[in-house]
């Protein structure tokens, strides 16, 4: 059962873990958003994925101008967690663990306080609503036993659309967002019924999912682990707040394509090597089909000239290493993690 109430102490605190990478120039504005929260206690981990620059001073600056308290932790030293979590948690990862290990850090510094039971995962470059946090609290209150909740996020202002309302995957492997491009006003709530994932720029977990299936798997290092995640629900059902609203600037970091802009050959390489990744794990029979949707990606962006995006996504596809102008845009200490890994 999830607590989200202490008997005459108000809500239960609920964690947020927040991986950055290369994000100093947005992690401001998020923090900025979640202090602002209403009728929410929470607990936020930024968990930073040793980035080259200044994200971490920045948000140590960030909290001493906002006179808050903050736990500045090495990760893998032998300093142990607080008996209480304070607002705002710093974790320095020695090394890129990517999106997934990140995460998982994140949630291994949390899941030792008992009193919480909700765990947010927000995207650094994300905006929150001041009720968004509450809305998420309620909304665990009367979901039961779920695995994963999503909120609808919106591209920032002046464009407003929405971005996801959830995901599905096509039966060859891709995903894409419901509601992607449409107006705020009028757009059709999803039926969970039609979900498959929750957008991992801004999702909950619950503890009991968590403590049933495990953390995310950690081998993509980018894209699909939202969607390998959700997978492994089993009876656990995913549940929807349509009051959690975030704004998410797409890809800040590792050039994930949008509305305005083409994804970048990383993102292609993998987002094409980890699709096959995702359905040999969960749809073995359909990988032939899955390999061939990919190679058709690869000549789509050969014929659009871009052949660096062509050759990224081929090779992906084909679970080899990435070529040179991919694998430079990951440091040296985490290129096998990053690269040398299978599922």
């Amino acid at each position: 059962m999830i607590e989200t109430e202490r008997a005459g102490q108000g809500p239960a605190p609920m964690a947020v873990v927040i991986v950055t990478y290369n994000s100093a120039d947005v992690i401001e504005d998020c923090l900025d958003s979640l202090l602002a929260s209403e009728g929410a206690d929470l607990r936020v981990i930024v968990v930073d994925n040793k980035s080259p620059d200044n994200s971490i001073e920045t948000v140590v600056t960030w909290a001493s101008r906002n006179g808050l308290d903050i736990n500045d932790v090495e990760v893998g030293s032998a300093q142990a967690p607080r008996s209480e979590l304070p607002w705002l948690t710093l974790l320095r990862s020695p090394l890129n663990k990517g999106f997934a290990g990140g995460v998982n850090e994140g949630l291994r510094w949390a899941l030792p306080h008992k009193e919480i039971d909700l765990f947010w995962i927000l995207n650094p470059d994300c905006m929150v609503e001041p009720t968004t946090a509450r809305a998420f609290i309620d909304c665990a209150a009367g979901n039961g036993e779920f695995s994963l909740m999503g909120g609808r996020v919106v591209f920032p202002a002046p464009n407003g659309s929405i971005q996801s309302d959830g995901g599905r995957i096509k039966l060859w492997g891709a995903c894409y967002s419901l509601n992607q491009g449409l107006p705020v006003e009028g757009a059709i709530t999803p039926n969970l019924s039609r979900l498959d994932f929750i957008s991992g720029a801004n999702m909950v977990a619950s503890r009991q999912y968590i403590e049933a299936v495990g953390l995310m798997h950690e081998d993509y290092f980018l894209y699909y682990e939202e969607v390998d995640w959700a997978a492994r629900r089993g009876s656990f059902h995913l549940a929807w707040c349509s009051g959690a609203v975030v704004a998410h600037h797409v890809g800040t970091s590792i050039g994930s394509g949008s509305q305005d802009r083409k994804a970048s050959p990383l993102s292609e390489y993998f987002n094409n090597r980890n699709r096959i990744r995702f359905v040999w794990r969960f749809r073995r029979w359909l990988t032939p089909l899955s390999y061939a949707g990919s190679v058709t990606r690869s000549v789509k962006l050969l014929l659009e000239g871009e052949a660096e995006g062509a050759w990224a996504a081929f090779l992906g596809t084909n679970q080899l290493p990435p070529p040179s102008y991919v694998a430079s845009k990951i440091a040296p200490e985490a290129v096998d993690l990053a690269f040398g890994r299978r599922g």
